[in-house]
Protein backbone atom coordinates (compact mmCIF):
# COMPACT_ATOMS: atom_id res chain seq x y z
CA UNK A 1 0.00 0.00 0.00
CA UNK A 2 1.14 3.54 -0.80
CA UNK A 3 2.09 5.57 2.25
CA UNK A 4 2.21 9.36 2.28
CA UNK A 5 0.31 11.19 -0.46
CA UNK A 6 0.44 14.87 -1.35
CA UNK A 7 -2.84 16.67 -2.06
CA UNK A 8 -2.33 18.80 -5.16
CA UNK A 9 -5.82 19.03 -6.67
CA UNK A 10 -9.18 19.03 -4.87
CA UNK A 11 -12.59 18.50 -6.46
CA UNK A 12 -15.20 20.25 -4.33
CA UNK A 13 -18.94 19.80 -4.89
CA UNK A 14 -21.08 20.65 -1.87
CA UNK A 15 -24.73 21.50 -1.21
CA UNK A 16 -24.16 23.27 2.13
CA UNK A 17 -21.30 25.80 2.07
CA UNK A 18 -21.11 26.43 5.85
CA UNK A 19 -17.79 25.40 7.36
CA UNK A 20 -16.09 25.21 3.97
CA UNK A 21 -14.33 28.58 4.23
CA UNK A 22 -11.72 27.55 6.82
CA UNK A 23 -10.94 24.35 4.92
CA UNK A 24 -10.44 26.31 1.68
CA UNK A 25 -8.13 28.71 3.49
CA UNK A 26 -5.76 26.04 4.84
CA UNK A 27 -5.76 24.09 1.56
CA UNK A 28 -5.06 27.23 -0.45
CA UNK A 29 -2.11 28.06 1.82
CA UNK A 30 -0.72 24.62 1.00
CA UNK A 31 -0.96 25.32 -2.74
CA UNK A 32 -3.87 22.96 -3.44
CA UNK A 33 -5.66 23.70 -6.73
CA UNK A 34 -9.47 23.81 -6.67
CA UNK A 35 -11.83 22.27 -9.21
CA UNK A 36 -15.57 22.72 -8.85
CA UNK A 37 -19.08 23.13 -10.25
CA UNK A 38 -21.82 25.77 -10.25
CA UNK A 39 -22.68 27.22 -6.87
CA UNK A 40 -19.62 25.75 -5.15
CA UNK A 41 -17.29 27.25 -7.74
CA UNK A 42 -18.97 30.64 -7.24
CA UNK A 43 -18.56 30.32 -3.45
CA UNK A 44 -14.85 29.43 -3.76
CA UNK A 45 -14.20 32.39 -6.06
CA UNK A 46 -16.13 34.72 -3.74
CA UNK A 47 -13.72 33.68 -0.98
CA UNK A 48 -10.93 35.02 -3.20
CA UNK A 49 -9.50 31.74 -4.49
CA UNK A 50 -8.90 30.59 -8.05
CA UNK A 51 -11.09 27.67 -9.09
CA UNK A 52 -11.16 25.75 -12.34
CA UNK A 53 -14.60 24.84 -13.65
CA UNK A 54 -15.32 21.13 -14.06
CA UNK A 55 -16.69 22.05 -17.50
CA UNK A 56 -13.19 23.11 -18.56
CA UNK A 57 -11.93 19.60 -17.77
CA UNK A 58 -14.85 17.69 -19.27
CA UNK A 59 -15.48 20.12 -22.19
CA UNK A 60 -19.20 19.58 -21.46
CA UNK A 61 -21.57 22.06 -19.83
CA UNK A 62 -23.73 21.18 -16.85
CA UNK A 63 -26.76 19.57 -18.55
CA UNK A 64 -30.27 18.28 -17.87
CA UNK A 65 -31.05 20.95 -15.30
CA UNK A 66 -27.85 20.25 -13.38
CA UNK A 67 -28.49 16.51 -13.17
CA UNK A 68 -25.24 15.80 -15.06
CA UNK A 69 -22.15 17.83 -14.12
CA UNK A 70 -19.34 15.64 -12.80
CA UNK A 71 -20.34 12.32 -14.40
CA UNK A 72 -17.56 12.16 -16.97
CA UNK A 73 -14.50 9.91 -17.63
CA UNK A 74 -12.08 12.83 -17.13
CA UNK A 75 -13.44 13.41 -13.63
CA UNK A 76 -13.94 9.81 -12.54
CA UNK A 77 -10.73 8.74 -14.27
CA UNK A 78 -8.93 11.42 -12.26
CA UNK A 79 -10.30 9.95 -9.03
CA UNK A 80 -10.14 6.23 -9.85
CA UNK A 81 -6.80 6.19 -11.70
CA UNK A 82 -4.24 4.12 -9.79
CA UNK A 83 -1.07 6.19 -9.44
CA UNK A 84 1.19 3.13 -9.28
CA UNK A 85 -0.39 1.35 -12.28
CA UNK A 86 1.52 1.94 -15.53
CA UNK A 87 -1.53 1.16 -17.70
CA UNK A 88 -3.68 3.64 -15.78
CA UNK A 89 -0.95 6.30 -15.97
CA UNK A 90 -0.58 5.84 -19.73
CA UNK A 91 -4.34 6.13 -20.28
CA UNK A 92 -4.59 9.19 -18.04
CA UNK A 93 -1.86 10.86 -20.10
CA UNK A 94 -3.41 9.79 -23.41
CA UNK A 95 -6.89 11.09 -22.54
CA UNK A 96 -5.64 14.16 -20.64
CA UNK A 97 -7.15 13.06 -17.34
CA UNK A 98 -5.96 15.16 -14.38
CA UNK A 99 -5.11 13.49 -11.09
CA UNK A 100 -7.65 14.40 -8.39
CA UNK A 101 -6.22 13.79 -4.93
CA UNK A 102 -9.00 15.10 -2.69
CA UNK A 103 -12.78 14.95 -3.14
CA UNK A 104 -15.02 17.04 -0.86
CA UNK A 105 -18.74 16.31 -1.15
CA UNK A 106 -21.87 17.29 0.75
CA UNK A 107 -24.91 15.46 -0.63
CA UNK A 108 -28.31 16.90 -1.52
CA UNK A 109 -30.43 16.94 1.67
CA UNK A 110 -32.76 14.04 0.85
CA UNK A 111 -33.97 13.29 4.40
CA UNK A 112 -34.56 16.96 5.21
CA UNK A 113 -36.56 17.36 2.00
CA UNK A 114 -38.77 14.36 2.87
CA UNK A 115 -39.24 15.67 6.44
CA UNK A 116 -40.29 19.09 5.13
CA UNK A 117 -43.36 17.55 3.44
CA UNK A 118 -42.06 18.45 -0.04
CA UNK A 119 -43.73 17.12 -3.19
CA UNK A 120 -42.65 13.84 -4.77
CA UNK A 121 -41.07 15.78 -7.65
CA UNK A 122 -38.92 17.82 -5.24
CA UNK A 123 -37.97 14.72 -3.25
CA UNK A 124 -36.87 12.87 -6.40
CA UNK A 125 -34.69 15.84 -7.40
CA UNK A 126 -32.91 15.59 -4.04
CA UNK A 127 -31.65 12.08 -4.82
CA UNK A 128 -27.96 12.82 -5.37
CA UNK A 129 -26.34 10.93 -8.24
CA UNK A 130 -23.05 12.66 -9.02
CA UNK A 131 -22.20 13.28 -5.37
CA UNK A 132 -22.81 9.72 -4.23
CA UNK A 133 -20.78 8.45 -7.21
CA UNK A 134 -17.90 10.78 -6.32
CA UNK A 135 -18.00 9.49 -2.73
CA UNK A 136 -17.87 5.86 -3.82
CA UNK A 137 -15.09 6.49 -6.36
CA UNK A 138 -12.95 8.40 -3.86
CA UNK A 139 -13.48 5.78 -1.17
CA UNK A 140 -12.69 2.90 -3.53
CA UNK A 141 -9.38 4.52 -4.46
CA UNK A 142 -8.43 5.49 -0.88
CA UNK A 143 -4.95 4.22 -1.67
CA UNK A 144 -4.41 7.46 -3.62
CA UNK A 145 -7.36 9.74 -2.80
CA UNK A 146 -8.77 11.49 0.27
CA UNK A 147 -12.58 11.45 0.35
CA UNK A 148 -14.44 13.91 2.59
CA UNK A 149 -18.06 12.67 2.30
CA UNK A 150 -19.83 15.31 4.41
CA UNK A 151 -19.19 18.48 6.38
CA UNK A 152 -18.88 16.32 9.52
CA UNK A 153 -15.42 15.29 8.24
CA UNK A 154 -14.15 18.84 7.58
CA UNK A 155 -12.63 18.93 11.07
CA UNK A 156 -10.75 15.66 10.49
CA UNK A 157 -9.11 17.04 7.36
CA UNK A 158 -8.45 20.44 8.96
CA UNK A 159 -6.58 18.79 11.83
CA UNK A 160 -4.42 16.75 9.43
CA UNK A 161 -3.55 19.71 7.17
CA UNK A 162 -2.79 22.04 10.09
CA UNK A 163 -0.48 19.41 11.58
CA UNK A 164 1.19 17.87 8.52
CA UNK A 165 0.44 20.15 5.58
CA UNK A 166 -1.43 18.81 2.55
CA UNK A 167 -0.21 15.26 3.10
CA UNK A 168 -2.07 12.19 4.31
CA UNK A 169 -1.10 8.69 5.36
CA UNK A 170 -2.78 5.50 4.11
CA UNK A 171 -4.40 4.85 7.53
CA UNK A 172 -5.98 8.31 7.44
CA UNK A 173 -7.29 7.85 3.91
CA UNK A 174 -8.74 4.47 4.87
CA UNK A 175 -10.51 6.11 7.83
CA UNK A 176 -12.07 8.69 5.48
CA UNK A 177 -13.13 5.84 3.15
CA UNK A 178 -14.84 4.05 6.03
CA UNK A 179 -16.74 7.26 6.86
CA UNK A 180 -17.61 7.63 3.18
CA UNK A 181 -19.20 4.21 2.88
CA UNK A 182 -21.10 4.95 6.10
CA UNK A 183 -22.48 8.13 4.51
CA UNK A 184 -23.43 6.39 1.25
CA UNK A 185 -25.01 3.45 3.10
CA UNK A 186 -27.11 5.77 5.31
CA UNK A 187 -28.17 7.85 2.30
CA UNK A 188 -29.29 4.87 0.23
CA UNK A 189 -31.10 3.38 3.23
CA UNK A 190 -33.08 6.63 3.62
CA UNK A 191 -33.98 6.66 -0.08
CA UNK A 192 -35.00 2.99 0.06
CA UNK A 193 -37.18 3.65 3.12
CA UNK A 194 -38.97 6.46 1.30
CA UNK A 195 -39.60 4.36 -1.81
CA UNK A 196 -40.78 1.39 0.26
CA UNK A 197 -43.58 3.55 1.73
Amino acid sequence: MAGTKQIKTALISVFHKDGLGELLSVLNKEGVKFLSTGGTQKFIEEQGYECQAVEEVTTYPSILGGRVKTLHPRIFGGILGRRDNEGDKEQMAKYEIPEIDLVIVDLYPFEETVASGASEVDIIEKIDIGGISLIRAGAKNFKDVVIVPSKKEYGMLLDIVKKNGAKTEIEERKQFAERAFGVSSHYDTAIHAWFSK
